[in-house]
C-alpha cells in the first residue's frame, strides 16, 4: 500500500504530466489516502482536469476538491455573452434536441435545466458547456424522461461491468430508486471505480447515480 508521501508524488506527478493543467497553481494535500486539491485554476476545464488527473494515480481512496477558477482577465466574459455562447453549443450538440435545455447564467456560473430523455444527454450538455470561455462552474439540473423497470436497470448495470471487469462486479451492491442508482461495495482502485460508474450512467432509464464505493 502506498504511503500518503507517494500519492502526493505520485499526484503532483500526474497533474504536472496532464496538458490542462498548470500543475504549479494547484497545492496537493494527502491524508490516509485521501486527495485534498486547493488552488486557484484559470478555466473550469483545467478544474475538471485536475480532479480527473487526480483519480487516475492508483492508491487515491477520495478526491475533495477545493479548487476555485481564477478567470485570468482576457477570459472574463458578461453573462449575457455566455448565455449566447451556450445556447449555440448545445445547439450544435449532438443528440441535444433544439430547446431540450434552458441556461441560466449568474457571475459566469451556469445552471442547467429543462427535460431530455437519457442521462448521456444531460451529461453531453454539461460537458460541452464545461469548456466554453468565461464559465466557472456549472450546475446540472437537467431531468431525465424515459426511466425504465429498477430490476432491469440493476441486471444491466452488472452486466456491464462483468463484461468489462469481472473482479469488481462481484464486490459491488446496485440499488435502483426512481431512475437513482447507488453503488455501494468495495473497489480496488479508481479506475475501478470509474468502470463501475461508467456503467451505471451508461444503463437506458437512469437519471442519476449515487457513488457510495469505498476505494482500498
Amino acid at each position: 500500500m502506498k504511503s500518503d508521501l507517494q500519492i502526493k508524488q505520485d499526484v503532483e506527478a500526474e497533474l504536472d504530466w496532464e496538458p490542462g493543467v498548470i500543475a504549479s497553481t494547484i497545492d496537493v494535500e494527502v491524508e490516509n489516502g485521501v486527495v485534498t486539491l486547493k488552488g486557484h485554476p484559470a478555466s473550469l476545464g483545467e478544474k475538471i482536469a485536475a480532479e480527473q488527473a487526480a483519480q487516475r494515480v492508483g492508491g487515491v481512496r477520495a478526491v475533495t476538491i477545493e479548487l476555485v477558477v481564477r478567470l485570468p482577465d482576457e477570459e472574463i466574459r458578461g453573462d449575457g455573452e455566455i448565455a449566447n455562447f451556450a445556447h449555440s453549443m448545445l445547439r450544435w450538440t449532438t443528440g441535444l434536441s433544439e430547446g431540450a435545455v434552458r441556461v441560466l447564467v449568474e457571475h459566469g456560473h451556469v445552471v442547467l435545466k429543462g427535460t431530455v430523455d437519457y442521462a448521456w444527454q444531460s451529461r453531453a450538455a454539461a460537458r460541452a458547456i464545461a469548456q466554453m470561455r468565461g464559465v466557472t462552474g456549472v450546475s446540472n439540473q437537467i431531468e431525465v424522461r424515459h426511466l425504465a423497470e429498477p430490476e432491469k436497470i440493476s441486471k444491466d448495470i452488472l452486466d456491464a461491468m462483468h463484461r468489462h471487469a469481472d473482479r469488481e462486479a462481484r464486490h459491488i451492491r446496485v440499488s435502483v430508486r426512481e431512475g437513482t442508482v447507488t453503488l455501494s461495495g468495495i473497489v480496488h482502485s479508481y479506475a475501478e471505480r470509474a468502470v463501475a460508474r461508467g456503467a451505471a450512467w451508461a444503463a437506458p432509464g437512469v437519471g442519476a447515480v449515487v457513488d457510495d464505493l469505498t476505494v482500498e
